[in-house]
């Protein structure tokens, strides 16, 4: 595959006067979606950074340093994290997280193992389209919450903030060329926030105690321990006995959601192969690829963050710049560290008043849904075969209307519910129906014609 204007190539090391910049410019690209998860969850935004980064550098080494991937904030794991919180605390969604990301390693293993046929016969695009879009529609009463009610009450000031907020993305996303154009949710926040600023709904008190701490330190050490502050990690055998908060109706709830983002991980792999014109499920290979996203996700969860999957927008990057170097991907990586261990960071992320992410929200999660429709049209998926509309339409309702199965053995209760039940549900629909073949669509979702490249 002929990569056209690189600018960089995977292994290139950038000069010294530009590193800085260039993973910076990266960092900002990932930075509004990364940070809008842990804002919805009620997790630390700095846990979220300094997991994302550390996430991003185990899986540039478990790769061996092949792949410029960022890994960042999972989406599909938002209102599964909601719902463990609520039964186990975040406590028990972080212990959920951990076995999810374990299902990866499993994965993986099983991938290099026995080859990629047999995933792929599990999770076809008449499965993983319909439940992407389940994820994206089943935020959505979440964004306009937030976007323009205040403790449930309708509030116009506000929801104005979200369609300024909204609008403002939404012409960068069209019309913003070259860095701005990498970093539309960003500016959208930015220009949100400023108008809440203006409006007065913006509580600054911790960046203005921030702010004073730093100008009034009389030394090196006060300086030092004004700019840095420790996040506030949940770390277990620490803060908690894992054994303690875990239990199976946390592990129904997170661990099924691991097909979905391993099957957007796959497609991720196939994009981004293209893009570089390489092969990365042939080398360094798809077990170590989705090896490398189970790990970050473990360290994310026994640092209190939340799970972390390969990014798209890390994909928008690579295809505007051109710059696939791994070091300037690396390098954010470090940046995304150190701002989550810089104070007055975190105080302004927490200060971002709700309206603002709500109207970012709405754009986001209605992408979410819109990709899970591009994957069937891509694909060709043919929902004229009463195959595919039975499959497609069952796993839309079950997971949209929020179904629930609730069962017990002996003294254990189960439960599973929404995208999970949806999930699973769409997996045994296509394995039992017969016609498998037209769950593939035109079958080059996973194909080798779409992966052969030149190395």
């Amino acid at each position: 595959m002929e990569r056209l204007d690189m600018v960089m190539d995977v292994r290139d090391v950038p000069k010294k006067s530009k590193w800085f910049m260039l993973s910076l410019q990266h960092l900002f690209a990932m930075f509004g979606a990364t940070v809008l998860v842990p804002f919805l969850t009620e997790l630390p935004a700095s846990v979220a950074l300094v997991s994302s980064g550390l996430g991003t550098l185990s899986y540039l080494l478990i790769t061996r340093g092949r792949i410029p991937a960022y890994l960042g904030s999972s989406f599909a794991f938002i209102g599964p994290i909601l719902s463990a919180r609520a039964i186990g605390g975040v406590e028990g969604a972080m212990m959920g997280s951990f076995v999810a990301g374990l299902l990866y390693g499993l994965i993986a293993l099983l991938i290099a193992s026995f080859g990629l046929d047999w995933i792929m016969k599990a999770l076809p695009p008449v499965v993983v389209g319909p439940v992407i879009i389940v994820i994206g529609l089943g935020l959505a009463p979440t964004a306009v919450d937030m976007a323009m009610n205040v403790n449930g009450s309708y509030s116009g000031m506000h929801f104005s903030v979200a369609i300024l907020t909204l609008t403002v993305t939404i012409i960068g996303s069209l019309f913003f060329r070259g860095f701005f154009g990498l970093i539309p949710i960003l500016i959208g926040i930015i220009v949100g926030y400023v108008y809440a600023l203006i409006l007065g709904i913006v509580n600054t008190d911790f960046i203005v105690a921030s702010f004073n701490q730093i100008t009034s330190a009389s030394s090196f050490g006060e300086f030092f321990s004004a700019i840095f502050v420790a996040p506030e990690f949940v770390i277990p055998f620490v803060h908690y006995q894992p054994l303690d908060v875990l239990n199976f109706n946390i592990l129904a709830i997170m661990v099924p959601v691991a097909l979905v983002t391993i099957a957007e991980h796959i497609g991720d792999q196939m994009v981004l192969s293209k893009v570089v014109g390489r092969n990365f499920l042939k080398e360094p290979g798809l077990h170590r690829s989705i090896l490398g996203d189970g790990v970050a996700t473990m360290i994310a969860s026994v640092l209190g963050g939340p799970p972390n999957t390969t990014y798209g927008e890390n994909i928008g990057v690579l295809a505007i710049t051109r710059i696939f170097s791994v070091f300037v991907v690396g390098g954010a990586a470090v940046l995304a560290i150190t701002f989550g261990f810089i104070g007055i960071v975190s105080d302004v992320i927490t200060s971002i008043p709700t309206p603002v992410m709500g109207g970012v929200s709405i754009l986001l999660f209605g992408i979410i849904a819109s990709s899970g429709l591009r994957m069937l049209i891509d694909n060709q998926v043919d929902l004229g075969n009463n195959r595919n509309l039975i499959i497609s339409s069952v796993i839309l309702v079950i997971g949209i209307g929020g179904a629930m199965v609730q069962f017990s053995v002996g003294d254990l209760g189960f439960k599973v519910e929404g995208m999970a039940l949806a999930a699973i549900i769409g997996v045994i629909l296509n394995l039992v129906l017969p016609g498998k073949e037209a769950a593939y669509g035109n079958g080059k979702m996973f194909g080798e014609a779409d992966t052969d490249s030149n190395e």
